[in-house]
């Protein structure tokens, strides 16, 4: 399968670990990766509320380079998958603000009709490649550990524009995942919620609180790791969780895994392979209850 892949600005920044698994297991899964190498930021959400005209423009731009290659917009982000899933709804549903956004991109040679659809691998995991290659290309189950998933807001809400309404088993799609791979999906409260990434700039203690208090349900349910489909979710959960420890007095030291780690690890690459070894909080006490060996 044929994929436009916008990896996002974090993929290649402040977790190139993700990018690097998410290349790894492109192979084994069939996916070919047309990357939109000059693709701009989707502003995060945060350009939205400022400048609405400007994100139009950026993520229409963006919209209409997936376009032009008559392929599906792959993300690898959660935030990335909601800013432009809410662009293109809003271009496809509004004549006047596509008409607006195409006089802006004109000016770099492209216009935007409205075709292209914006999934995140999560989704195509499961309505495009499908389960069946999925089990194929699995070489090392993940019996024995047990993983609770997080998905960040911006996979999950506004319903309406990330057709969860007609596919409402894309809210599952984690949990089944994890079953698929051989592990145990952990069930706590804290697996749809807000990381606090949002607020870390006006309000720390509040957002790494937030976070740590995830995380800690999740142990405290038994979880030796959470899974992300979402690098700024990464970034609070892990980078920021030494921080979240001290605003909480508490032990945390719960690995948080990209979604394309967790596929490459039972997939047979390496722990080096997928860069599990670049994170904040050690990832070594997961991978010792993996048969690491293929």
């Amino acid at each position: 399968m044929r994929v436009a892949f916008y990896p996002g600005c974090v993929s290649k920044g402040a977790c190139p670990e993700l990018y690097v698994s998410a290349k790894a297991i492109a192979e084994p899964l069939g996916l070919e990766l047309e990357e939109l190498t000059e693709a701009p930021c989707t502003g995060a959400g945060v350009l939205s509320e400022q400048n609405p005209k400007l994100a139009d423009s950026l993520n229409g731009l963006t919209l209409a380079m997936a376009e032009s290659k008559g392929a599906s917009l792959m993300t690898i982000c959660s935030t990335c998958q909601g800013v432009l899933s809410a662009t293109n709804h809003h271009l496809k549903t509004d004549t006047e603000r596509l008409a607006g956004v195409n006089a802006t991109i004109g000016d770099q040679g492209y216009s935007y009709a409205g075709t292209t659809s914006v999934k995140h691998l999560l989704w195509i995991l499961f309505e495009d490649v499908g389960l069946d290659r999925i089990r194929a290309s699995i070489k090392r189950k993940l019996t024995g550990l047990k993983i609770a998933p997080f998905y960040g807001c911006y996979i999950l809400r506004p319903a309406e524009y990330l057709g969860l309404r007609e596919r409402p088993e894309r809210k599952t799609y984690l949990e089944q995942l994890i079953g698929l791979l051989g592990a145990e999906a952990v069930e706590y409260s804290g697996s749809t919620k807000c990381c606090g990434f949002p607020m870390v700039t006006f309000n720390r203690d509040k957002s790494l609180a937030m976070g740590g208090n995830h995380i800690l349900e999740a142990k405290d349910k038994g979880a030796d790791l959470l899974v992300t489909p979402c690098p700024l979710c990464h970034l609070n959960l892990d980078g920021q969780q030494p921080d979240a420890a001290r605003v909480l007095r508490k032990d945390i030291g719960v690995p948080i895994f990209h979604l394309p780690q967790l596929l490459g690890l039972a997939f047979g690459y390496s722990p080096e392979e997928l860069r599990l070894d670049h994170h904040v909080v050690s990832t070594k006490g997961a991978l010792g209850k993996v048969e690491l060996k293929v």
